[in-house]
């Protein structure tokens, strides 16, 4: 199925069935920490000390 299509198929069931006030809140506070994140990423840049750095690789 066209992801748009199950898209909108999805849309049309929370039309129909509205999911509850505390489901609302919770998808909303973790848009808004999520928006929070990357905001603080896009502002202030990736810290060094949060990067992985690659080991050598090992060829057997």
């Amino acid at each position: 199925m066209d992801p748009q299509m199950r898209l909108l198929l999805r849309l049309a069931q929370w039309l129909r069935h509205p999911p509850s006030r505390r489901t609302l809140w919770i998808l909303g506070i973790a848009l808004a920490v999520s928006l929070l994140l990357a905001g603080l990423e896009r502002g202030f840049g990736w810290p060094d000390w949060l990067t992985v750095d690659r080991g050598p690789r090992v060829v057997r």
